[in-house]
């Protein structure tokens, strides 16, 4: 019997002890992590629609 998944809850934390000065650096360093991450779950979601 498939399971239907009506909400998906994404929560994720960025740890910034370990980055240096240079703050706009940090934060699209950051972003484009989002970015990348974001991209592999949709496309993780787009694959199991496909089955």
């Amino acid at each position: 019997m498939p399971i239907e998944i009506r909400e998906l809850v994404i929560k994720a934390s960025v740890d910034n002890k370990n980055i240096q000065s240079g703050g706009n650096a940090a934060a699209g360093n950051s972003e484009a992590i989002i970015n990348e991450v974001l991209e592999r779950v949709f496309r993780i979601m787009e694959q199991k629609s496909e089955r």
